[in-house]
């Protein structure tokens, strides 16, 4: 599960704070995940690759990623677009994306 939980300007950038939590009963190594950020028009603004690193099974992690030269209150929305990289016991997994559940905290939709 991935929940958008802030977003918050800072030094040029505009700060994602995401709640990660892996419920699939195995750790997964590493987590990329592909993602598009929605100005408030509906135009796609960026397309960038979120690394969430390891997720330990059955516990949460906080993870921040900072998207520069961008403000904000100018996102409206973004999408999970897929997985980019997903790895478990060291090999490539379909873990990742298998009964992802998507939420946010905010006003910027999280979708997928």
């Amino acid at each position: 599960a991935l929940e958008l939980n802030a977003v918050q300007d800072v030094e040029g950038a505009c700060r994602f704070t995401f709640v990660a939590k892996n419920d699939t009963g195995t750790t997964i190594d590493k987590a990329i995940f592909e993602t598009v950020i929605f100005d408030t028009s509906g135009s796609v603004v960026r397309l960038s690759l979120f690394d969430f690193r390891e997720l330990p099974k059955g516990r949460p992690r906080v993870r921040q990623f900072d998207v520069p030269e961008m403000t904000c209150d100018s996102i409206a929305q973004t999408l999970i677009n897929g997985t980019n990289t997903c790895i478990v016991n060291g090999a490539e997994s379909d873990i990742c994306g298998n009964g992802l559940m998507l939420s946010s905290r905010i006003t910027v939709k999280l979708l997928g």
